[in-house]
């Protein structure tokens, strides 16, 4: 197994680390945040989120040999984001997000419902990520409204590094944020004490179960992912060559996700955009031996989650319009996506629509959030012009 280790492979799996990290860990952070996490309770989060998906990219490989690299749920991290807080507060939001990596491991052993979920319209399915990644793409606008002096640099670096190669995009954008928080935010008096701070402490709470709980969170949690990460992730290593067993790989990230749900992290997902530059020529000629290139990340991600304390701390001392600033930038790709897969089909223009705006519009009816009305109008929608085109073309 060791002999079949290549630089190239080493190489690519600790830039995608690097890349999917600095990508995507504001966004983790915003959404912990948004369900009412204090700095302490976020820090935790993000280790555990962390840990998850290096420990799940170090045994999936290994197991598989194949680069099945795992991430957390980035779109789950920002429809937290962009959703308010429940009554019972981050408790209750823990409690949610255990009953959504349930449904994960319930998936892994019911196939049916894995056909379920992906029954649902693409179109609809990418107009539900679309909406929950909109108002979030709206925060570097604002940002840069609200403090230019700061967020100009960061948003200068992004587009220099969109410029020179996409991948490079976010890690030049955390370096010049990095840089404008040292030189442009007033720091603590005595600067930030992060002596003893490289583990986070784990704060112990017990987790609040409710069905507003399940329903506005839990479920559209639970569809983002499997819709937005597991099913592109499957696909991306197929379009690769390899053979994917979909269940097993479902039942295992659910299962982390369950573990590290009681400490208020996000689920664990498998990898998508970082999984195909581990899939790909770039990490070796020989695909059999790609793997190593996820194992690779997952120990860079097994090392960075012991980073997760001194990171939250520096975050939060930002604006809170920085940080949201740079998530948003992270997910504009993700948004241009989605928003091109949602309006594919002419005649079914209605259905994505209204699953967009339903679910950008941070509505709630009887205490449920708007993701879940907006995937049932568009599902019920397509369905009755799918029923009244085939009705026409009967009675043409």
């Amino acid at each position: 197994m060791f002999k079949e280790i290549r630089p190239s492979a080493v190489y690519m799996g600790a830039l995608a680390a690097f890349v999917g990290y600095t990508a995507s860990f504001a966004i983790v952070l915003a959404g912990l945040r948004s369900m009412g996490a204090s700095e302490a309770q976020a820090a935790t989060g993000l280790f555990f989120a962390t840990l998850g998906m290096g420990v799940c990219s170090i045994w999936l490989p290994a197991v598989t040999r194949i680069p099945a690299a795992v991430a957390w749920s980035t779109p789950g991290a920002a429809f937290l984001a962009s959703t308010a807080a429940l009554p019972g507060g981050f408790a209750e939001a823990v409690g949610a997000m255990i009953v959504c990596a349930g449904l994960i491991v319930f998936t892994g052993f019911v196939p049916a419902l894995g056909r379920l979920v992906a029954a649902i319209p693409k179109p609809v399915a990418n107009a539900l990520l679309a909406g929950v990644l909109f108002n979030l793409c709206l925060a570097p606008a604002q940002a840069l409204g609200a403090i230019p002096l700061l967020f100009l640099p960061v948003l200068v670096a992004w587009l220099a590094g969109l410029m020179w190669h996409k991948l490079a995009a976010m890690p030049l954008a955390m370096l010049a944020f990095v840089a404008v928080l040292f030189s442009g935010v007033d720091l603590p008096s005595g600067g930030l004490s992060l002596e003893g701070q490289w583990h986070p402490d784990v704060v112990p709470f017990a987790p609040i179960f409710s069905l507003q709980g399940a329903v506005s969170i839990a479920l559209p949690l639970y569809l983002v992912t499997m819709a937005g990460q597991n099913i592109p992730g499957f696909a991306v290593l197929e379009l690769n060559g390899y053979t994917v067993e979909r269940q097993p790989m479902i039942r295992n990230t659910g299962l982390a996700s369950l573990l590290i749900a009681p400490f208020g992290a996000v689920p664990v997902n498998m990898s998508a955009i970082t999984a195909a530059m581990m899939a790909g020529e770039d990490a070796g000629r020989d695909p059999a031996h790609r793997y190593w290139a996820a194992i690779v990340s997952g120990v860079a991600y097994v090392i960075l989650a012991f980073v997760a304390a001194p990171v939250t701390a520096l975050a939060s001392v930002a604006p809170a319009e920085l940080i949201t600033g740079v998530a948003g930038l992270a997910l504009i790709p993700a948004l241009v996506g989605a928003l091109s897969g949602a309006f594919t089909h002419a005649k079914q223009m209605e259905a994505p629509a209204l699953t967009f705006l339903i679910t950008a519009s941070g509505m709630t009816l009887l205490g449920i959030s708007g993701a879940f009305w907006g995937v049932v109008a568009g599902v019920v929608i397509w369905g009755m012009k799918g029923l009244r085109h085939q009705s026409e073309v009967s009675q043409g």
